[in-house]
């Protein structure tokens, strides 16, 4: 077995299906352990052949599972336990993708010489799109930092930060799909507002953020010189921008990722 998960909900299942994808693993290589019944039954259906255990405690008994090398993927409010168990079975390498669970206290679970990556990853992960940061303990050498990035980029983008910058990548990468989400709700009432249909609004404006997006991300030029190549002097566009500026916008947008990076370092402690 290469990886134990622990937890198996909808990022685990996003990340065990990339890795069966990319062929990082076969089924009869990964093993997850998941409390809840139904949610093993889905498992067992979507991924066959991959090995299922209702608690740690049956995972580091059964000869079946290797926890050794472990996917954290449950609730923050679970993780000690989850940790302490799976560190008493053995377990000696850990990636997590708990959200505000810090680095220490994953190694007061898994124990002070295990090597623990921290990771935030996003939920566009779910579709394969993810931008994800790691960092490393102390313990954690650079193979085990390279094993984190195999498996976090079956689903998207991986960058290595120290553990210090990860409440930053919180408010901007972790929490920023909400903030496109918010942006694409604002356009669509505005398109109904300005006299479209909810149909035809909700219509433009997913296939508009879609796009933007993809320009976005295969384009070399910078966000700033995409937005000027379609905001022309006096046109609509430029209206539109200069209302927006008018009300702050950019400093709007700051704000609120400062206030989800003081959120972030609040709830790590």
């Amino acid at each position: 077995m290469k990886l134990c998960v622990a937890g198996g909900g909808k990022m685990a299942e996003a990340l065990v299906g990339g890795l069966l994808a990319t062929g990082w693993a076969q089924a009869d290589e990964i093993g997850i352990i998941e409390v809840v019944a139904e949610r093993r039954s889905y498992l067992a259906e979507t991924f066959p052949g991959v090995a299922l255990a209702e608690s740690c405690q049956v995972a580091c008994a059964s000869t079946v599972f290797d926890v050794s090398d472990v996917l954290v993927a449950v609730k923050p409010q679970h993780v000690a336990q989850v940790a302490s168990e799976l560190g008493a079975g053995g377990a000696n390498r850990a990636l997590s993708i708990a959200a505000g669970v810090r680095i220490e206290a994953l190694l007061d679970g898994f124990g002070r010489d295990a090597r623990v990556i921290r990771a935030m990853p996003n939920t566009p992960a779910l579709v394969g799109q993810g931008a994800a940061a790691i960092a490393g303990s102390a313990t954690a050498e650079k193979a085990d930092l390279g094993w984190a990035t195999e498996i976090l980029s079956a689903v998207g983008m991986v960058t290595v930060v120290d553990e210090g910058e990860l409440d930053a990548v919180t408010g901007l990468s972790g929490s920023g799909p909400a903030y496109v989400f918010l942006l694409a709700e604002a356009m669509i009432a505005a398109g109904v507002e300005q006299g479209l249909s909810a149909q035809v609004a909700d219509a433009l404006g997913r296939q508009t953020v879609l796009g933007a997006a993809m320009l976005l991300a295969g384009s070399s030029d910078s966000p700033a010189q995409l937005r000027s190549n379609v905001t022309s002097p006096g046109g609509t566009t430029a209206a539109a921008i200069a209302a927006m500026q008018a009300l702050k916008f950019e400093e709007i947008v700051a704000e609120g990722i400062a206030a989800a990076v003081a959120r972030s370092m609040e709830l790590g402690g």
